[in-house]
C-alpha cells in the first residue's frame, strides 16, 4: 500500500514538490504585482492602501517611453534580419550537404548555450579591435547574433517534419527551385518562422547584459534604463513597469507557442 493511499493524502509527493517549485518561482511575481498598487511613496513591505498612481506616473514618464522606443527599434530590426537569415540557414542545413556542415551547425547554435556575459564581452572586444564606435547599430548587430540562433532552431524543428514530395512535385511541374521555395516551402514554414520571431523578440526586449556592453552614446534601451534606476533601491513605479513588461512578454510568448502549435497541428 502506497503512502498516499494509507494516509488518504490529497496529492502525491511529486505533485506537492511541483506546487512548491512553482510557488517558489512565481510567488515573487505575484508579490511584485500586488505591491505595484501600493499607495506607499517608496518601496516598503507595509501595505498603505490601493492606488493606481504608479501606473499613471509610468504613463507620464518621457524617459521610459524614449527607452522603450530604442528597445523596440533594436528588437524589430534584429528580428527582421534574423527572420530572413535564420530561415535561410535552417533550409540550407536541412537540404544541402557540404564540408564542415556539422561544425557550422554547432557554431550557429552556440549563442543558445553560451552565457550572455560571454557573448557581451566577446562582442565588445571585437568591436574595440575593429575600432567600431558603439551606437544603437552595434546593439542591433549583437542582438541579431542570438535572435538568429533562436529563429533557426524553431524553423529547423519544423522543416524536418514537412513532406518533401510537395516541393518535388512543384519542381516536376516546371517551377524553379526559388519558386518552389517561395510558393511551397515558405508557406508551410510560416507558423514556425512567426513563432521563432516572436520568441526572439521577447528575448531581445528583456536583454540587459549584451545591450549594456554594446550600447553607445544616445542609445538607452529599456533594460538599461530600469537597471540605472534600481541601483539605489526599487521604487514603486518600477514595480508597475515590471508588471507591464511581464504581462507583455507572457502574451507574446503565449502567442508564439499558439502559432507554432496550430501550424504543426494543421499541417500534420
Amino acid at each position: 500500500m502506497s503512502l498516499r493511499s494509507k494516509f488518504n493524502l490529497p496529492c502525491s509527493w511529486q505533485g506537492l514538490t511541483t506546487l512548491l517549485l512553482f510557488g517558489f518561482m512565481y510567488m515573487p511575481i505575484l508579490v511584485l504585482a500586488v505591491y505595484s498598487f501600493n499607495d506607499s511613496r517608496r518601496y516598503t513591505s507595509v501595505w498603505q492602501g490601493f492606488s493606481l498612481k504608479w501606473y499613471e506616473s509610468l504613463l507620464q514618464d518621457t524617459r521610459i517611453f524614449s527607452a522603450l522606443q530604442d528597445t523596440l527599434v533594436v528588437a524589430i530590426v534584429a528580428v527582421a534580419i534574423s527572420a530572413v537569415t535564420g530561415t535561410l540557414m535552417a533550409i540550407g542545413l536541412f537540404k544541402y550537404t557540404f564540408p564542415g556542415k556539422g561544425l557550422y551547425r554547432g557554431a550557429s547554435y552556440l549563442p543558445l548555450i553560451i552565457p550572455d556575459i560571454s557573448i557581451a564581452v566577446a562582442t565588445l572586444v571585437f568591436l574595440a579591435s575593429m575600432a567600431i564606435p558603439l551606437s544603437i547599430w552595434t546593439i542591433i548587430a549583437a542582438h541579431t547574433v542570438f535572435c538568429l540562433a533562436y529563429v533557426a532552431v524553431v524553423v529547423s524543428s519544423r522543416i524536418g517534419s514537412l513532406d518533401p514530395n510537395l516541393e518535388e512535385a512543384a519542381l516536376d511541374l516546371g517551377a524553379t527551385p526559388t519558386q518552389a521555395m517561395i510558393k511551397v516551402l515558405l508557406p508551410q514554414l510560416m507558423p514556425a518562422i512567426v513563432s521563432g520571431c516572436l520568441l526572439a523578440f521577447v528575448l531581445s526586449l528583456d536583454d540587459l547584459l549584451i545591450s549594456s556592453f554594446t550600447a553607445g552614446g544616445g542609445a538607452n534601451p529599456l533594460p538599461i534604463e530600469i537597471f540605472s534606476r534600481i541601483r539605489n533601491g526599487v521604487k514603486p513605479d518600477m514595480n508597475a513597469l515590471s508588471v507591464v513588461l511581464i504581462l507583455a512578454s507572457a502574451m507574446i510568448a503565449a502567442l508564439a507557442e499558439y502559432i507554432r502549435y496550430k501550424g504543426s497541428t494543421i499541417q500534420d
